[in-house]
């Protein structure tokens, strides 16, 4: 009987120690938690903003930043696409910020929405748009980002007259391996590991100094560390989306590799995938491409407005875009790969100096 009261006092015990425990580490994440985040509330729309702690948004004027934000109109408007308009937001007089629109309304909007939070709140990479904050409210939700001045590299080679630029050889090199470092940490240096799901030109911001930020994770989805792939809705934007992706409707890292592939000859030949040019004759940017690559005739494909450039690197840029652009995904390389690829080209080329 002693025994008995013995154990049932060990295991009382036990418990309260167990529990105890859960709620000392639950109050230690939550202040955690606390110190990284700052939440206001809107009484005029029930919602709630939450900003990240940084030197930068701990300076603001948080009142003004929240009255701004829920009240954007549409000469704030500096873009717009598929998953949402996005906004100019400046704060303070000086301060600017890039504020995306989603409207909820389905579960899988507001589940992406979550997806890209939980993607995008923690990571810190010169090469990765930053996100500072979001808003939530029962009609539509916010995600505030930091503003690219440069705007994308779509707008670079194929905008408008009036936003279009010349891009000389350096700078498109630059903005290549940039953009691949972006990718890269998101598929190999996240945990959970992050496929982006959208890699497009419009989708490669440029900051002041024309570095690469990945941008628009409205579709990406986060891997399990022991999964391969991940099945959820299609997505995506047509001329980028790897072969598979039509059949298996599975998106996984090798699919990002194809659409990097794709912004490459982006890079290289100044045309978009879907180039009327290539729909009048019937076929497509990657097969036109690979067609002239088999014959050794690259410079007959490289955009016109690229007088001087060093040949030896753009066929090198070439034959990585075409190992990425293999139509079975096991023989592409891996973004990792891909990386030290074009960062060994710009090595070769200081040995070769030396």
């Amino acid at each position: 009987m002693g025994n008995a009261r013995i154990i049932v006092l060990y295991i009382t015990v036990c418990c309260i120690a167990f529990v105890t425990s859960k709620v000392i580490i639950s109050v230690l994440l939550y202040k955690r938690w606390k110190r990284k985040h700052s939440i206001y509330k809107d009484s005029f729309s029930g919602g709630k903003m939450v900003m990240f702690t940084s030197p930068m948004m701990q300076s603001l004027n948080s009142d003004a930043l929240l009255k701004k934000a829920t009240r954007l109109s549409n000469k704030d408007v500096i873009g717009s696409g598929g998953h949402g308009t996005v906004y100019r937001l400046t704060v303070d007089g000086s301060v600017a910020f890039a504020v995306k629109r989603l409207n909820r309304g389905s579960a899988d909007q507001d589940r992406g929405f979550e997806r890209e939070l939980e993607a995008m709140g923690d990571i810190k990479h010169r090469n990765i748009v930053t996100l500072h904050g979001y808003y939530t409210a029962p009609h539509y939700n916010l995600l505030i980002y930091e503003l690219m001045p440069n705007g994308s590299l779509d707008a670079y080679l194929h905008g408008r007259l009036k936003e279009k630029k010349l891009l000389d050889w350096p700078s498109r090199y630059k903005i290549a391996v940039g953009a691949a470092r972006g990718i890269a940490y998101l598929h190999h240096d996240c945990i959970p590991h992050i496929i982006h799901r959208d890699i497009k030109s419009s989708n490669i911001l440029l900051d002041q100094n024309m570095e690469a930020r990945v941008s628009d994770f409205g579709l990406a989805t986060l891997m399990e560390p022991d999964k391969t792939h991940v099945s959820t809705f299609v997505a995506g934007t047509f001329g980028y989306l790897a072969p598979e992706y039509f059949d298996t409707g599975r998106a996984t890292a090798k699919g990002d590799v194809y659409s990097f592939g794709v912004v490459l000859l982006e890079l290289l030949t100044g045309k978009r995938p879907s180039d009327e040019a290539f729909i009048e004759e019937g076929t497509r940017l990657v097969t036109w491409v690979k067609a002239v690559v088999l014959e050794k005739k690259e410079e007959h494909v490289l955009d016109s407005s690229l007088e001087c450039c060093s040949l030896d690197e753009v066929n090198n840029v070439f034959s990585i875009a075409t190992m990425c652009l293999e139509s079975e995904p096991s023989k592409r390389p891996t973004m990792a790969e891909v990386l030290k690829m074009l960062e060994q080209i710009k090595s070769d080329k200081l040995v070769k100096e030396s």
